[in-house]
């Protein structure tokens, strides 16, 4: 057995199933997009310098900042398809990017200023979660924002009708209890009905020291 089905199932065929139904870039979405970032970056006492996100899929979240903001844009994406996609739709606005997961993010410690995922971490087996998330507060530098599903207590879904691929839970107090070093500045619900992110709720967080 795989050490991570996920991250297998979201690089084979059920990964290219979900670019072929979410991977087109559309006005519509990215207006969306710009609107629910606008929201995070408001509530920064300045911009950030540098941006990474782990997950990017074919790079819509960073494509919406890249009209928001003038801050250095770094990308992970562990899906080769996905990314390939990624670097076109980014060009040279992208800083860096990698292909590979975020269990092993290729930068430096403290190395860049605002580090987030939106719609990943559901997707990350409860058991192989603090690693992930340890490594996105190992590089962050200041800023952390998680975008996911909420539920109070951790709740598995069945997704396109598999088990084992969708989990929701308190992301934001996930966090606070494995770092302490996180101090929480907002929290919001980005509502599907005016925005492309699908009822998430998302957690800003201040890395001390």
């Amino acid at each position: 057995m795989s050490e991570n089905p996920q991250l297998d199932a979201w690089t084979g065929s059920f990964g290219r199933a979900y670019l072929e139904r979410c991977g087109t870039v559309k006005a519509a979405e990215l207006e969306g997009r710009r609107a629910g970032l606008a929201t995070v970056l408001r509530e920064l006492p300045e911009p950030p310098a540098s941006i990474l996100e782990v997950g990017t899929n074919v790079g819509l979240n960073l494509i919406a900042l890249s009209e928001l903001t003038e801050a250095e844009l770094h990308g992970v994406e562990p899906f080769k398809e996905a990314y390939d996609r990624l670097r076109e739709n980014l060009g040279d606005r992208l800083a860096s990017s990698y292909n590979q997961s975020g269990f092993d993010l290729p930068y430096e410690d403290n190395s860049i200023d605002f580090v987030f995922t939106s719609g990943v971490l559901i997707h990350v087996a409860p058991e192989r979660l603090g690693e992930i998330v340890s490594e996105i507060v190992r590089v962050s530098r200041r800023w952390v924002w998680c975008n996911e599903y909420f539920a109070k207590q951790l709740e598995q879904l069945s997704y396109r009708g598999k088990a084992g691929l969708l989990w929701k839970r308190d992301f934001g107090r996930f966090y606070m209890e494995q770092h302490p070093n996180l101090t929480p500045r907002a929290t919001g619900f980005l509502w599907q009905a005016i925005t492309p992110f699908d009822d998430t709720t998302w957690w800003l967080f201040e890395k001390q020291g």
